[in-house]
């Protein structure tokens, strides 16, 4: 209906032209050299509307003549830009669906339509990556890392694979730039903290660690500090955020005594020791006590502290044992028996106990301890709470998951006493020197 409307319009138009082009008098006449042009008025008119046209129509095949190499580069780019597309999605399947070839192909194509923009290179270097072409791989993040707004993706590429060829100084400087690339990262926190780990440098580690690590890598920042003052606080610092770790502790203790305030750091380990007693803590304690009557004294000094605690009867057996107070030993191991102790160490001990009630010699009490020991429960020991792994002696990060921090002194849960060899009875040897002791040490 409306193209109706529009011819009718039209030519009415056209028919009120042609009217009034008829209508006009005169005559129109044009010499050019020696030719001469003459004409009625409506013909002229007709003939320069002709003229016009024909002009207007030459002018726009021309500008679309010239305009064909720029329509046809935006066609081009159109159809690569929609072509690189759909080679980025199937990069991304293939690399997904882990199809190194194929993720390769596409990215290539994608590369070569779309050139090397961000997400061409990254793509082509995680397909390198995927083929275990590490060199290939790492010249593509380098180029990434060159572009200014995502030098962050090339630079956290290259952090990744110098990780995973163990190179930690090329990682902590690529950690570096790409912290001033894109401060606050999270994710760049965590790897920053692994390096710092990895070479040892345990100040930064706590400067990057979460609460549940600190007086780990305090600890540790603490022990490696060449200078008194920095280590010092280090320790203070591990302490406040764990009293219970037996490493804070010894940590601040050890510095302490260093500079000469003995008395100060025997009340931290005091206060460690009513916490968390543990056989790190008893050495330190009695390492300035050589003579053995003078180390059974100091232990009961700090036995009394936490008198039931399975550790504080261990120090009073062994250091009595030390001393030649074999029956004062042997009262301590039958409380740790009554207290259901099953330990391997606990029948090691008896096994001792029976050998110097022998005087020396072996017997078949010390011969059933020994069975006995090897069928007992493990003794306590360090573990991760984050993998379950086990450690010999404590460090600030798990040697087996490199989690910083959790490790914890743990004691079995249900002991497992294997069955009797009889207690024998205490000994008859008279303890003369434990008369000694308890004159030194009454109570």
């Amino acid at each position: 209906m409306r193209v109706v409307f529009f011819v009718l319009i039209a030519s009415v138009l056209a028919l009120a032209i042609a009217l009034g082009l008829a209508g006009l008098p005169g005559h129109v006449s044009v010499e050019i050299g020696a030719t001469a042009f003459a004409t009625s008025t409506p013909i002229a008119a007709l003939g320069l509307i002709l003229l016009l046209l024909a002009a207007y129509v030459v002018l726009r095949l021309l500008g679309l003549v010239f305009r064909l190499p720029r329509r046809f580069r935006l066609w081009r780019s159109g159809r690569n830009l929609r072509t690189g597309n759909r080679a980025i999605t199937r990069t991304l399947v293939a690399l997904a669906a882990g199809e190194s070839r194929s993720a390769e192909r596409e990215a290539a194509a994608a590369r070569r339509l779309l050139g090397d923009t961000p997400q061409t290179l990254l793509l082509a270097a995680e397909a390198a990556r995927l083929a275990e072409r590490s060199d290939e791989a790492e010249a593509t993040f380098r180029l990434l890392a060159e572009q200014k707004d995502a030098a962050f993706l090339g630079l956290r590429g290259l952090l990744r694979e110098a990780i995973l060829r163990g190179d930690w100084g090329e990682a902590a400087a690529l950690a570096r730039r790409a912290e001033a690339s894109h401060p606050g990262g999270s994710w760049l926190r965590r790897e920053r903290r692994r390096i710092a780990i990895e070479t040892g440098d345990w100040r930064a580690a706590l400067a990057l660690a979460d609460e549940p690590a600190r007086a780990a890598l305090a600890a540790a920042a603490a022990e490696a500090a060449a200078d008194p003052k920095a280590a010092l606080q280090f320790a203070r610092e591990a302490v406040a955020a764990d009293p219970a770790l037996p490493a804070a502790a010894l940590a601040l203790a050890r510095r302490l005594r260093a500079a000469g305030r003995e008395r100060r750091a025997a009340s931290v380990i005091d206060t460690a020791w009513t916490r968390c007693p543990h056989p790190d803590l008893a050495r330190f304690a009695l390492e300035p006590v050589t003579e053995p009557l003078a180390r059974a004294g100091a232990a009961q000094r700090l036995a009394a502290l936490n008198p039931t605690h399975p550790e504080s009867r261990f120090l009073l057996a062994e250091t009595a044992l030390a001393a030649g107070l074999i029956g004062e030993a042997r009262r301590h191991a039958e409380a740790l028996r009554a207290e259901g102790i099953g330990w391997r160490r606990f029948w090691l001990l008896i096994a001792e106990i029976s050998r110097a009630e022998a005087e020396g010699k072996e017997s078949a009490a010390e011969r059933e301890a020994l069975r006995a020991a090897a069928l007992a429960d493990a003794d306590p020991i360090w573990r991760c709470s984050a993998c379950a792994g086990t450690a010999a002696s404590w460090q600030p990060v798990c040697p087996h998951c490199n989690t910083p921090g959790r490790l914890q002194w743990t004691i079995p849960a249900r002991p497992f006493i294997p069955g009797p060899p009889p207690l024998a009875a205490p000994s008859r040897h008279v303890d003369a020197a434990g008369d000694q002791l308890q004159t030194l040490h009454p109570g």
